[in-house]
């Protein structure tokens, strides 16, 4: 069945820096999505987001998987250290991160905008 697609996220988080699903994967791909942008995220401890994201349109979602990951805004950083902790943040929050340590990280982010690279 060409509409079920079965992987495994470190192997498939390869081609579009973590990215699983969403605008960017070809039409006909089960993973094709503008409704949603799915990320697998592995940082190597004191790995660092080179610039701030600002003016963001989209709401994201994080969770950690494993790890300790601190999530940056311009008010505050919330420190993710317990597996299945989250954070959400709606459209137009500048944000940034930092992985504390070896940090495994779930990122939802809707709607799927064409137009943002995600290479």
């Amino acid at each position: 069945m060409s509409e079920i697609y079965v992987g495994n996220a470190d192997p498939d988080a390869l081609a579009d820096r973590g990215w699983l699903l969403g605008h960017f994967k070809p039409e006909g791909d089960p993973r094709h999505s503008t409704d949603v942008e799915i990320k697998w995220g592995r940082h190597p401890r004191g790995d660092r987001r080179a610039e701030w994201v600002r003016g963001e349109d989209r709401t994201a979602l994080l969770v950690l998987i494993s790890g300790c990951f601190h999530m940056e805004f311009p008010e505050r950083t919330v420190v993710l250290d317990k597996q299945g902790d989250y954070v959400v943040w709606p459209r137009g929050v500048d944000h940034s991160w930092f992985a504390a340590e070896e940090s495994v990280v779930l990122t939802v982010r809707w709607p799927s905008v064409p137009g943002y690279a995600v290479r």
